[in-house]
């Protein structure tokens, strides 16, 4: 789904790069450029941003990720 239609982001795209280590709406400004023009995906960019970090594993706050083979 596109979450950005300025830039054309999708909810995948911002999904890839919160496990690339984006933990932020301003991490995510800067990796996908989500947020910069309009602003109305901000909330809906928000919104998967904290889905997605509570469902990721964390020891002491920090996410812990690790390779599928």
């Amino acid at each position: 789904m596109y979450v950005c239609l300025c830039k054309g982001i999708t909810d995948k795209q911002i999904k890839a790069a919160i496990n690339e280590g984006a933990d932020s709406l301003g991490r995510l400004r800067k990796a996908l450029g989500v947020a910069t023009q309009c602003g109305k995906c901000s909330a809906m960019t928000r919104e998967i941003l904290s889905e997605s970090l509570e469902t990721t594993p964390s020891i002491n706050g920090l996410p812990q990720f690790y390779a599928v083979a």
